[in-house]
């Protein structure tokens, strides 16, 4: 066996004989591929994204479920910080905190996940999603913990 075989993850790689985990964002992953999320442009400082609205995302009343912009969030902050901190390690999520101003029964919403601090334990990304008319459908923020 190769010892620098890479061993899949889901979204992430690592390599096999690595002491600890190194893991780097290859996509958004299935779950966020199953929510419609279609990334546009990744890095460390900005990313950005689009989702259709359709009805299976819809949660009974006919609108867009509230998990759905959740989801965005975590996944967009995720990626970013992921990108941003690199070799350095990996990052995980501890706190999501998501605002609904608008619901949405269908079309394609933009979103654009910033970060808010960088530091050498934490990072804080804000995550905004807008329709079609730039109106501000929900508001994100996700605290995620740096590891080496």
């Amino acid at each position: 066996d190769d010892p620098k075989r890479r061993i899949s993850l889901g979204r992430y790689y690592r390599l096999a004989d690595a002491e600890y985990l190194t893991m780097q964002p290859k996509s958004p992953g299935e779950f966020a591929e199953s929510v419609g999320i279609e990334m546009d442009t990744v890095s460390g400082d900005e990313v950005t994204a689009h989702v259709e609205i359709l009805p299976k995302l819809h949660q009974p009343y006919g609108i867009a479920h509230g998990g759905v912009y959740c989801s965005i969030v975590e996944t967009l902050a995720s990626v970013g910080a992921a990108t941003w901190w690199g070799e350095r390690g990996r990052v995980v999520g501890v706190s999501n905190s998501t605002d609904f101003f608008r619901s949405t029964r269908e079309g394609i919403i933009q979103c654009r996940a910033t970060p808010l601090h960088r530091g050498r334990s934490t990072q804080v990304w804000v995550v905004e999603m807008k329709d079609e008319q730039d109106r501000l459908i929900s508001r994100g923020q996700v605290r995620l913990q740096n590891l080496t």
